[in-house]
């Protein structure tokens, strides 16, 4: 880009995200795309399932206009729309707006619904009467005119004006191919009705499959004009329903923040929305509420669940100068936090922009449909043209020789290619939905040939996500169900989730005796059972050193990334209880079916590096990247990228919705939250890892089985375009053609109802 400042110093470059409208297809986005990157100094990523295109640029695209103007013109001028963002919103209004955002209808979905239900409804009748001699009544052939018009001129529109974009700019995708045949049937077929003997009382298709040359004014194709555009219009209509769910994520993430907070201004409390927060302004943050924003502790001490945004299992205890971050949940006592960062500032608003940054720059797949429509249609095209020359120059008839030419362009509209796509996706996420495996497109099944990697978050993955006792180390003279017995009940009066493990390990072994003078004191917890004076937590908390042995199993544990919790009464320590994270009984089955299918498992997480090098050894894996904050998980999947490995992630908290958005396949556990959910491109309902095993295979199988139906969709288009080229094609010979593809189509696709799981 030219230097614009006089100064021989490069601008500086900046980012711009344009809204484009207008694209049918992934084929679209590229367009736009390469449309964009001509500009000088402009580098360009589109998202054909946000709808967004995130560009970067350095000073002026054009001299004499603003960049973002030619940023637009340079996209209208390929056929589509853009603009620009709206202007950012006050904190309360914009989170207000999205949550209305995300219970309004899409206007364009809605419209290919109404299209599509009003196709099929006057699509059913006329397929049958062109079917089903017996029903060819007096007349029939007027009422399929009738049918069938509107569904051509108003529920096949969105195909025909892509169809004239491509044209304009010289360009073939499945669009060119639907308007070309179903207007040339609707063509050819209104001809015979007006001007050919198509119209005449008593005109019936027999059923007959004879091979001869004829004039073709007695024939009409208009159930192949209204099934076509029915089946097409059914298969954008699931896929525009996928694609809305893109922006979810980005929603599910603002709304994870608190509505409203106590703050404390001129020492009075008084509740306001969180948006309304400013920095510097002092909050209150009573137990099990959520922490407004990103501030520093003033007042108070308290344990700190985070595991959203850092995976960390263990929660973090906090005191006076500490820093804790909004949408966190305090589950211990009350704190005052004094407010540091509010609005975009904040840890979980730069969550958002990672998750929408690693959105949009995901690179698309073009629809295979597409990439074969771009050679096919200019085939077809020029076969069509030389058919009605050669037949011309031959010296047949004007009539014969349209005929012919006409039917090269009828049969290559693809009556089964529009079900090859939708039958298949539809069967083989029906049979995911079964297995409790959702999949939300068919631009997700790409992605599932090629990984080679699949980076697996620890915390709630790998792993249980919830606290569990994991040992009892007592002294040689303590017993350890009394022990366990006495720390249970104590435990039992704490709302710590550490202390809720070691309650709920406790409990199983019969009902816990009550507690008198129960208080939280700094380092654990104290108070009276069975006449005992009882403390657990931090060696601090007794006088004294630990025995030998407690001392052993203490370092052991934490060496392992596990807590150690001290137990004793009477001022006497007796035992020793650690608490993990454990580990699912069927993780390790998992990891080695995953490297069953050729993938190379990597654990990725927040907790540190004992704790995951554990865990790791424990299911079977080698590659580990440990201690990584959520901006982490994302430039690691990068990295890995960048070194050429197609990368699948699994994850199921918020910390890992970024780096899921950013994989090449995202698969978020049913378990986890929301926003983990709408991040991936599958969801595993259940919070088994053995699913994601099942999750890859099905796609597989469902992405092979769509390629067959392509192949064979077009296989039979090209073996009868030699008959229609010689004028040997007849209505039942095309209708045969047709519905044998498309029952061939059908059937193939229902062959994946029979896919079974790996879960035992």
């Amino acid at each position: 880009m030219t230097d614009t400042t006089g100064t021989g110093v490069r601008p500086p470059a900046t980012e711009i995200e344009l809204i484009i409208g207008g694209m049918t297809c992934a084929s679209c986005a590229m367009r736009v795309e390469r449309k964009l990157n001509k500009l000088d100094g402009v580098s360009a990523t589109v998202n054909y399932a946000t709808e967004k295109a995130k560009v970067t640029y350095s000073g002026e695209a054009e001299p004499e206009r603003p960049v973002e103007q030619a940023l637009v013109a340079q996209v209208e001028a390929a056929g589509y729309t853009a603009t620009l963002p709206a202007p950012p919103e006050p904190d309360g209004a914009a989170a207000a707006g999205g949550e209305a955002a995300g219970d309004e209808t899409d206007p364009a979905t809605d419209s290919l619904r109404q299209r599509l239900i009003g196709s099929a409804l006057l699509s059913v009748p006329v397929i049958a009467m062109a079917m089903i001699p017996a029903l060819q009544f007096t007349y029939w052939q007027w009422i399929s005119l009738t049918l069938a018009a509107p569904v051509l001129v108003w529920a096949a529109w969105p195909f025909h004006r892509a169809a004239w974009a491509n044209l304009r700019h010289g360009a073939a995708t499945m669009d060119t191919l639907i308007s070309m045949g179903t207007l040339a049937a609707f063509g050819w077929s209104l001809y015979a009705l007006l001007w050919g003997s198509a119209g005449v009382p008593g005109m019936t298709h027999p059923f007959e499959f004879t091979v001869e040359r004829m004039a073709g004014e007695a024939n009409i194709y208009l159930e192949v004009a209204a099934g076509v555009t029915t089946f097409i219009l059914a298969g954008r209509y699931f896929e525009a329903r996928s694609k809305r769910r893109a922006g979810a994520a980005l929603r599910a993430l603002l709304e994870l923040g608190a509505k409203d907070v106590a703050v404390l201004r001129e020492g009075v409390e008084r509740r306001i929305p969180a948006g309304e927060l400013l920095v510097g302004d002092r909050f209150l943050v009573r137990p099990g509420e959520k922490i407004a924003t990103d501030g520093v502790v003033v007042e108070g001490s308290s344990a700190i669940d985070a595991s959203m945004l850092t995976g960390e299992s263990v929660p973090v205890e906090v005191a006076p100068g500490g820093t804790v971050a909004g949408a966190c949940v305090n589950v211990g006592g009350r704190l005052v936090v004094r407010a540091t960062r509010v609005g975009a500032d904040t840890q979980l608003a730069r969550m958002a922009k990672l998750v929408e940054d690693a959105q949009t720059g995901k690179a698309q797949v073009q629809r295979l449909a597409d990439r074969i429509s771009a050679v096919f249609v200019p085939i077809v095209i020029a076969l069509s043209v030389a058919t009605l020359a050669f037949w011309l120059g031959a010296g047949g008839t004007p009539a014969a020789a349209f005929t012919a030419a006409v039917a090269v362009l009828i049969i290559a509209c693809p009556c089964a290619l529009g079900l090859a796509t939708p039958t298949a996706l539809l069967v083989g996420t029906g049979r995911g939905a079964q297995l409790g495996i959702l999949i939300k497109g068919p631009e997700v099944l790409e992605s599932t040939r090629a990984v080679d990697t699949v980076v697996l978050d620890k915390t709630g993955t790998v792993t249980t996500g919830r606290m569990s006792l994991a040992g009892v180390h007592t002294v040689q003279r303590a017993d350890p169900g009394e022990v366990l017995r006495l720390a249970g009940a104590l435990e039992d009066a704490s709302e710590h989730p550490i202390a809720r493990a070691i309650a709920r390990a406790a409990r199983e072994n019969g009902p816990l005796p009550g507690v008198e003078g129960f208080a939280a004191v700094d380092g654990g917890v104290r108070g009276t059972v069975e006449g005992h004076t009882v403390v657990a937590g931090r060696t601090a908390l007794l006088d004294g050193d630990l025995p030998t042995t407690l001392a052993t199993a203490k370092a052991e544990a934490e060496a392992l990334g596990r807590t150690a919790i001290v137990v004793g009464w009477d001022g006497e320590a007796r035992a020793v209880l650690t608490v993990a994270d454990t580990v699912k009984d069927t993780s390790a089955e998992a990891i080695a079916r995953l490297r069953g299918l050729g993938l190379a498992p990597v654990l990725l997480t927040g907790d540190n590096e004992a704790v995951a090098r554990t865990v790791a050894a424990e299911v079977g894996i080698d590659e580990v990247i440990a201690g990584v904050l959520p901006a982490g998980k994302v430039e690691v999947v990068r990295r890995l990228q960048a070194e050429g490995r197609v990368v699948a992630m699994v994850g199921d908290g918020v910390n890992d919705a970024a780096a899921l958005a950013q994989a090449d396949l995202g698969l978020a556990m049913g378990t986890g939250t929301d926003v983990a959910i709408e991040a991936g491109d599958l969801t595993l309902v259940g919070g088994d890892l053995r699913a994601a095993v099942d999750a890859i295979r099905l796609s597989r199988r469902t992405l092979r089985t769509i390629k067959v139906n392509l192949f064979w969709a077009f296989a039979y288009n090209v073996a009868a375009l030699p008959l229609a080229a010689a004028g040997l094609l007849n209505p039942m010979l095309a209708g045969a053609a047709m519905a044998f593809s498309s029952v061939f189509v059908v059937s193939n696709s229902l062959r994946l109802r029979g896919f079974r799981t790996a879960l035992r």
